[in-house]
């Protein structure tokens, strides 16, 4: 299982993804979900995957076999983010077109889920979220973020905190509560976490980490966001039956 979740905020990008996969319970590893396609002052696009492995791995790895090509497009080529989403979009449909029968003979599904976001010299910043199917859609300010995968768990703090006047720091602190709580509530989904903050009109990444569970400043909110909620929870009223 996965957790990826990317917001767009006035302030900038901010991209958190998990790195767990699994394939039954005794079968546990750690691969990347989220890349990072950069070329300094000019564009930063940033691609998180969810969904079966192989799939998401394929794609990656056509969309940078393409940009190591003089011909055709890639995306050191696209004028736009519409264009690279419509480019990823594409090479998602030249693998199924490639690997989707064979699958199905082995009772395997095409599933993958994918979230590009980043800005390109000479437009906004923008993010989208992309289907199986290679069709997508945008972010906008009214939903000013994007999950894949396991994304119950780390909605409603999401819903309840973040708006586009949001701060880049305070979107962080959100993403990684919002981990948190997808993590206490799924072991499918686990460390390390990758952390990508892009800074409007910026046009490289200046913070990028990884952070696991030695991580000081994660393991303070982790224990600190508890605390908090248990003390709120406490402080609420007791049930007055007769006001039901």
């Amino acid at each position: 299982m996965t957790y990826c979740v990317a917001m767009r905020l006035d302030a900038g990008l901010v991209f958190l993804s998990d790195s767990r996969t699994n394939a039954g319970v005794d079968h546990i590893n750690t691969f990347r979900k989220m890349h990072v396609f950069e070329r300094e002052c000019e564009r930063v696009l940033v691609l998180m995957t969810s969904g079966n492995l192989s799939i998401s791995q394929s794609v990656v790895n056509t969309l940078r076999e393409k940009m190591d090509l003089t011909r055709g497009m890639n995306l050191n080529k696209v004028r736009n983010m519409f264009e690279a989403a419509k480019h990823v979009g594409d090479c998602l449909r030249e693998v199924h077109g490639r690997d989707a029968a064979a699958l199905e003979k082995f009772g395997v599904n095409f599933t993958s889920s994918l979230i590009l976001g980043g800005q390109i010299k000479g437009e906004e910043q923008r993010v989208f979220s992309i289907y199986a199917a290679g069709n997508f859609i945008e972010a906008t300010s009214e939903t000013p973020y994007f999950q894949i995968g396991e994304s119950k768990y780390g909605k409603p703090i999401i819903d309840r905190v973040v708006s586009p006047k949001t701060s880049l720091d305070e979107a962080a602190k959100c993403a990684l509560i919002s981990m948190d709580s997808t993590i206490r509530s799924n072991l499918s989904v686990g460390m390390p976490l990758d952390l990508v903050i892009y800074e409007r009109d910026a046009l490289k990444v200046k913070r990028h980490v990884s952070i696991t569970q030695e991580s000081a400043y994660y393991g303070q909110i982790r224990k600190q966001w508890g605390q908090h909620l248990r003390q709120g929870f406490a402080e609420l009223p007791d049930p007055a039956w007769s006001d039901l």
